[in-house]
């Protein structure tokens, strides 16, 4: 059976999947997890989430700064008015993973984003609200979709969103802290748990 946890060279106990590659674990320790309410940032997440699909996630995280670069910093406002000339660009970038079907679902979901921040207020607000519904649970193996996971992304697909299947979904709720998959012995465990609750309190403030 593969170690759910590893102790670090740096004294830290931390969930054993990013290895010791140093982007990965810094990924880990900074990132994943913390509870993410800038609207920007959620789209970037689910939009490089639906680029993961099929791949293994370290490959976007070391090509993200050229993701970024590429899709405008994720701005949904901009990325919504790029039409063929922008796609052609985009699939002759070596930068970025060149599979046209997904770089035609992010500017598909930048229009999406917008008609749901008009209708919601907010990414934060339509992606948080489902965060009630997170059992405290925590599995002897992360599952790779739940049946919340399965909800939302069934609600969003209704919504015309693509490339948001239950899998990918689940890695945007674990990426955003909507849930904690942290392992309980994970010395980050308990760190994001508490920031998970004072941002939830925030959001019923």
């Amino acid at each position: 059976m593969v170690d759910a946890v590893t102790l670090g060279a740096d004294g830290v106990v931390r969930c054993a999947w990013p290895g010791d590659d140093e982007l990965y674990v810094q990924y880990h320790d900074q990132e994943w997890g913390y509870p993410e309410g800038n609207d920007m940032k959620l789209f970037e997440k689910i939009c490089l989430e639906g680029f993961q699909a099929g791949l293994a996630w370290i490959t976007i995280l070391r090509k993200r700064e050229h993701f970024r670069e590429a899709f405008s910093s994720f701005d949904f406002n901009k990325v919504s008015r790029y039409g063929e000339k922008e796609i052609q660009a985009l699939k002759s970038n070596a930068d970025i993973v060149r599979h046209e079907g997904k770089i035609r679902s992010v500017i598909n979901n930048a229009h999406r984003a917008k008609e749901l921040i008009t209708e919601q207020g907010s990414l934060k607000n339509y992606f948080w609200y489902f965060s009630q519904f997170v059992t405290d649970g925590h599995y002897e193996e992360i599952p790779a979709q739940t049946a919340l996971s399965e909800a939302i992304s069934k609600d969003l697909k209704d919504r015309g969103w693509t490339w948001v299947g239950p899998t990918t979904v689940y890695s945007l709720m674990q990426a955003t802290g909507i849930v904690n998959d942290h392992h309980r012995e994970c010395d980050l465990h308990k760190i994001i748990q508490s920031k998970r609750e004072s941002f939830m309190r925030s959001l019923q403030g």
